[in-house]
């Protein structure tokens, strides 16, 4: 089973807010989730990320990849160190 980090869209029409999640793969990307570790409202200035970091550390060591989006993010929230090579 290849698990991702990613965002599930919530909200209402053209006001969109996120929840960061860990999921299956091959499920919706609103659908069914393992589990939530943070949110992402992109509608305030500055965006508002929220992040429970121990379980996205704790992912990310049992080998979840996160996606693009939730890659930038992470960065900037300091929690995704890029692996040395």
């Amino acid at each position: 089973m290849a698990v991702k980090i990613r965002l599930a869209r919530h909200g209402a029409k053209k006001r969109p807010y996120y929840r960061i999640v860990v999921a299956d793969s091959e499920s919706p990307r609103d659908g069914r989730f393992l589990e939530k570790v943070g949110t992402y409202n992109p509608l305030l200035d500055p965006a508002e990320v929220t992040l429970n970091t121990d379980r996205v550390q704790y992912w990310l060591q049992q080998g979840a990849t996160p996606t693009d989006t939730v890659k930038n993010l992470l960065k900037k929230q300091g929690v995704f160190a890029q692996p040395a090579q």
